[in-house]
């Protein structure tokens, strides 16, 4: 790994940092007069607050991300065009929906198009599974994609909930490029949104001055989830899963429960883990704080788990990930006799 890409990674993420939050105070003012979100049946605010930081969020990342691989360019750092762009769509669609809910049908469909722009321009080489025709691993990467960017959507339902998954994650990602396992590419644009969350987290602290709103949830799932299917086609798959794993399952779970109970899964609710958690007697500190911690072990299980060449030890890391995130949901959904 050569040694200027974590030096510029760290400029990266004090320069999203930094310019994300003076973004916010700049935009704020504005979004209190046109972007304002009041309760409704997802809600676990209570009055009426702005949303639409994540248009600094996404600016700064991309603003530092881009501005840091340009200067690196003499070192053989090239911009993901395909990511940028796709970021900047699936944003104007997110910042669409905040102004005027889109219906279902074409809000996927665009969403699709963004994750399909990633997917299917990366070069052919890049393989999860080289025995699968590559058609097909890459239709269901794109299903894939279009569901994370949809789960992290669903999981912004809590003040700081977002920067609880997504700083470990790009953290482990920057580390995870040090040590060689993702591109130069992938870990600036990682620290550059780590940075960035940071940036937005003093806004967002409970109880929050300020929501990312769709503009800022959908152009995170789309950039969490090029950067981890980048650890996936570096055949680092039990890291990829490892990452995410308690959106995946609180987000999957919950589904699949609603489905069963034939209710519509794409209406407004409270029935995630984390938002039932509240329900039970939870403060939103205890919630963010024990996610945050278990993303912090999983993030340590991730990286762990490239060390390890043992398909056998890396399976293990993911159960034992799994029954951590398992351990997690049911405290969640179980009523304290007091509030934490």
């Amino acid at each position: 790994m050569p040694h200027f890409q974590l030096p510029l990674s760290l400029v990266a993420a004090v320069l999203a940092a930094l310019l994300t939050a003076g973004l916010i105070l700049i935009t704020r003012p504005l979004l209190l007069r046109h972007a304002m979100a009041s309760p409704n049946a997802r809600s676990s605010h209570r009055v009426a607050t702005p949303q639409g930081a994540g248009i600094a969020v996404i600016a700064a990342t991309l603003i530092a991300a881009g501005g840091v691989m340009l200067f690196a360019g003499a070192v053989d750092v090239k911009i993901p065009v395909a990511v940028f762009g796709a970021t900047l769509f699936i944003a104007i669609v997110g910042f669409a929906d905040d102004l005027k809910s889109i219906p279902v049908l074409p809000r996927l469909l665009l969403q699709g198009l963004a994750v399909a722009a990633i997917v299917f321009t990366a070069p052919d080489d890049l393989r999860i599974i080289p025995a699968c025709p590559l058609w097909a691993e890459r239709s269901l990467a794109l299903l894939a994609g279009l569901w994370f960017v949809n789960l992290v959507n669903f999981m912004d339902g809590l003040d700081l909930m977002t920067a609880a998954e997504a700083v470990p994650i790009t953290a482990a990602i920057v580390l995870l490029g040090w040590l060689g396992e993702t591109p130069a590419s992938t870990m600036i644009v990682a620290a550059a949104l780590c940075g960035a969350m940071l940036g937005f987290s003093p806004f967002n602290r409970p109880v929050a001055k300020i929501f990312l709103g769709d503009v800022g949830s959908l152009p995170i799932g789309l950039l969490l989830g090029w950067c981890l299917l980048q650890l996936a086609w570096h055949q680092q798959l039990a890291a990829a899963l490892l990452l995410p794993l308690y959106y995946l399952a609180d987000a999957t779970v919950t589904l699949f429960r609603r489905l069963v109970r034939r209710e519509p899964f794409w209406a407004a609710h409270r029935t995630h883990y984390y938002q039932r958690a509240t329900d039970n007697g939870f403060s939103v500190w205890r919630v963010v704080s024990e996610v945050f911690v278990l993303n912090l072990i999983l993030a340590a299980l991730a990286i762990i788990s490239t060390r390890t060449p043992q398909i056998e030890t890396q399976g293990m890391l993911v159960v034992i990930g799994a029954c951590l995130v398992g351990f997690v949901m049911i405290r969640f959904s179980q009523r304290r006799s007091t509030a934490a």
